[in-house]
């Protein structure tokens, strides 16, 4: 099964293979930056859970309130 590359646009589908050169370059380059931002979101997913461990590390490490 050889299934073409589409891209939608506004609501309408394009078959890639037939667009303008200049038009498979942005496809291109947003299939780069959407890869790209896809990375950076893993990548904040992994910090954010990092954060979240330091900072329940610390409230180990904290005096407790008595009130």
């Amino acid at each position: 099964m050889d299934e073409e590359l589409e891209v939608t646009v506004h609501g309408f589908s394009y078959k890639v293979s037939e667009l303008s050169e200049e038009a498979q370059l942005q496809v291109s380059n947003l299939q780069f930056v959407d890869a790209q931002m896809a990375q950076l979101n893993a990548q904040l997913a992994v910090y954010q859970t990092a954060r979240n461990a330091y900072e329940a590390a610390l409230q180990q490490l904290l005096p407790r309130s008595t009130q």
